[in-house]
């Protein structure tokens, strides 16, 4: 189970803010896309409000749409 160590590191959070970036960071990959809830180990509705989260952030110039 490669995935296992990676779901076990990351803390899972009552509310999700937008603002967190450092939170929300663990949830992109290098490329800045949003990674799946199979890899994260979050449930379905934690990983929409993440993902809503990470949209916000992008659009509020607070993390990238693209990696540099």
């Amino acid at each position: 189970m490669a995935h296992q160590a990676e779901r076990e590191e990351i803390e899972h959070k009552k509310f999700v803010d937008y603002k967190d970036i450092a939170y929300l960071k663990l949830f992109t990959n290098p490329h800045a896309k949003i990674i799946g809830k199979k890899r994260t180990g979050m449930t379905a509705q934690k990983q929409r409000e993440i993902a809503l989260a990470i949209k916000r952030a992008r659009f509020m110039g607070l993390l990238p749409y693209l990696a540099s």
